[in-house]
Protein backbone atom coordinates (compact mmCIF):
# COMPACT_ATOMS: atom_id res chain seq x y z
CA UNK A 1 0.00 0.00 0.00
CA UNK A 2 1.16 3.25 -1.02
CA UNK A 3 1.59 6.47 1.83
CA UNK A 4 -0.93 8.29 -0.46
CA UNK A 5 -3.39 5.28 0.00
CA UNK A 6 -2.59 4.93 3.89
CA UNK A 7 -3.34 8.91 4.60
CA UNK A 8 -6.43 8.88 2.66
CA UNK A 9 -9.11 10.27 4.85
CA UNK A 10 -12.44 9.38 3.72
CA UNK A 11 -15.15 11.57 4.43
CA UNK A 12 -18.24 9.20 5.01
CA UNK A 13 -20.48 12.43 4.93
CA UNK A 14 -19.71 14.09 2.37
CA UNK A 15 -19.50 10.66 0.23
CA UNK A 16 -23.09 10.99 0.91
CA UNK A 17 -24.22 14.26 0.17
CA UNK A 18 -22.54 13.72 -2.73
CA UNK A 19 -24.28 10.40 -3.77
CA UNK A 20 -27.99 11.84 -2.82
CA UNK A 21 -26.75 15.45 -4.66
CA UNK A 22 -26.23 12.71 -7.84
CA UNK A 23 -29.82 10.87 -6.71
CA UNK A 24 -31.81 14.29 -7.11
CA UNK A 25 -29.92 15.77 -10.11
CA UNK A 26 -30.74 12.46 -11.66
CA UNK A 27 -34.47 12.04 -11.10
CA UNK A 28 -34.53 15.82 -12.43
CA UNK A 29 -32.54 14.90 -15.49
CA UNK A 30 -34.54 12.01 -15.90
CA UNK A 31 -37.94 13.57 -15.43
CA UNK A 32 -36.89 16.37 -18.40
CA UNK A 33 -35.63 14.08 -20.94
CA UNK A 34 -38.59 11.10 -19.65
CA UNK A 35 -39.92 11.33 -23.59
CA UNK A 36 -36.36 10.95 -25.06
CA UNK A 37 -35.31 8.44 -22.74
CA UNK A 38 -38.41 6.06 -22.99
CA UNK A 39 -38.05 6.44 -27.03
CA UNK A 40 -34.22 5.36 -26.16
CA UNK A 41 -35.09 2.49 -24.87
CA UNK A 42 -38.47 1.48 -26.67
CA UNK A 43 -40.57 2.09 -23.55
CA UNK A 44 -43.79 3.79 -22.32
CA UNK A 45 -44.44 5.25 -19.19
CA UNK A 46 -47.83 2.70 -18.73
CA UNK A 47 -45.37 -0.35 -19.35
CA UNK A 48 -42.81 1.32 -16.52
CA UNK A 49 -45.78 1.64 -14.28
CA UNK A 50 -47.07 -2.14 -14.91
CA UNK A 51 -43.50 -3.85 -15.00
CA UNK A 52 -43.90 -4.94 -11.08
CA UNK A 53 -40.78 -4.07 -10.07
CA UNK A 54 -40.14 -2.54 -7.13
CA UNK A 55 -39.54 0.86 -7.44
CA UNK A 56 -38.17 1.43 -4.25
CA UNK A 57 -35.82 -1.10 -4.87
CA UNK A 58 -34.57 0.71 -8.36
CA UNK A 59 -34.48 3.77 -5.89
CA UNK A 60 -32.36 1.80 -3.81
CA UNK A 61 -30.07 0.45 -5.93
CA UNK A 62 -29.23 4.44 -7.42
CA UNK A 63 -28.35 5.79 -4.47
CA UNK A 64 -26.28 2.98 -3.36
CA UNK A 65 -24.29 3.38 -6.32
CA UNK A 66 -24.01 6.55 -6.87
CA UNK A 67 -22.65 6.22 -3.18
CA UNK A 68 -19.83 3.91 -4.47
CA UNK A 69 -19.03 6.38 -7.51
CA UNK A 70 -19.11 9.23 -5.17
CA UNK A 71 -16.64 7.04 -2.74
CA UNK A 72 -14.38 6.08 -5.76
CA UNK A 73 -14.57 9.94 -6.85
CA UNK A 74 -13.33 10.99 -3.30
CA UNK A 75 -10.37 8.22 -3.61
CA UNK A 76 -8.93 8.96 -6.64
CA UNK A 77 -9.34 13.11 -6.33
CA UNK A 78 -6.65 12.46 -2.98
CA UNK A 79 -4.78 10.33 -4.33
CA UNK A 80 -3.68 12.20 -7.64
CA UNK A 81 -3.14 15.63 -5.50
CA UNK A 82 -4.38 18.19 -3.76
CA UNK A 83 -7.83 17.55 -2.22
CA UNK A 84 -9.68 20.38 -4.20
CA UNK A 85 -13.40 21.39 -6.36
CA UNK A 86 -11.63 21.15 -9.07
CA UNK A 87 -9.90 18.21 -8.34
CA UNK A 88 -12.81 16.65 -7.84
CA UNK A 89 -14.37 17.94 -10.88
CA UNK A 90 -11.40 16.88 -12.97
CA UNK A 91 -11.07 13.57 -11.42
CA UNK A 92 -14.92 12.78 -12.27
CA UNK A 93 -14.29 14.35 -15.47
CA UNK A 94 -11.48 11.54 -16.28
CA UNK A 95 -13.16 8.45 -14.71
CA UNK A 96 -16.42 9.28 -16.90
CA UNK A 97 -14.58 9.94 -19.87
CA UNK A 98 -12.28 6.50 -19.38
CA UNK A 99 -14.75 4.62 -18.05
CA UNK A 100 -18.23 5.68 -18.69
CA UNK A 101 -18.08 6.94 -22.41
CA UNK A 102 -15.66 3.87 -23.44
CA UNK A 103 -18.48 1.61 -21.54
CA UNK A 104 -21.64 3.24 -23.34
CA UNK A 105 -20.60 3.53 -26.57
CA UNK A 106 -19.37 -0.35 -26.56
CA UNK A 107 -22.57 -1.48 -25.24
CA UNK A 108 -24.62 1.08 -27.66
CA UNK A 109 -22.77 0.38 -31.41
CA UNK A 110 -23.74 -3.32 -30.50
CA UNK A 111 -27.14 -2.46 -29.04
CA UNK A 112 -28.16 -0.54 -31.98
CA UNK A 113 -29.22 2.02 -29.52
CA UNK A 114 -30.44 5.83 -30.81
CA UNK A 115 -27.81 8.67 -30.21
CA UNK A 116 -30.20 10.73 -28.79
CA UNK A 117 -30.24 7.88 -25.55
CA UNK A 118 -26.58 7.64 -25.52
CA UNK A 119 -26.59 12.07 -25.20
CA UNK A 120 -29.24 11.46 -22.43
CA UNK A 121 -27.19 9.29 -20.54
CA UNK A 122 -23.78 10.16 -21.40
CA UNK A 123 -25.33 13.67 -20.40
CA UNK A 124 -26.50 12.81 -17.03
CA UNK A 125 -23.26 10.52 -16.35
CA UNK A 126 -21.07 13.73 -16.79
CA UNK A 127 -22.65 16.37 -15.13
CA UNK A 128 -23.58 14.06 -12.19
CA UNK A 129 -19.77 12.45 -11.67
CA UNK A 130 -18.57 16.19 -11.91
CA UNK A 131 -21.08 17.50 -9.11
CA UNK A 132 -20.41 14.32 -6.95
CA UNK A 133 -16.61 15.40 -7.77
CA UNK A 134 -17.33 18.90 -6.31
CA UNK A 135 -18.64 18.06 -3.90
CA UNK A 136 -16.07 15.23 -2.16
CA UNK A 137 -13.09 17.15 -3.12
CA UNK A 138 -14.22 20.46 -1.78
CA UNK A 139 -15.26 19.12 1.74
CA UNK A 140 -12.41 17.62 3.42
CA UNK A 141 -12.67 15.73 6.73
CA UNK A 142 -11.44 17.45 9.59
Amino acid sequence: MTDQARHLKMNYLAILVAGIANFVFEAVWYSCFMNGWLNGIGRTKEWLMSSGVNPNLQYLVALVCACVIAGSIACLTQITGPQTALRGIQTGFSLWAGLVVTTFATEYVFEVRPWSLVGINLGFWLIGMMLMGAIVGAWKKK
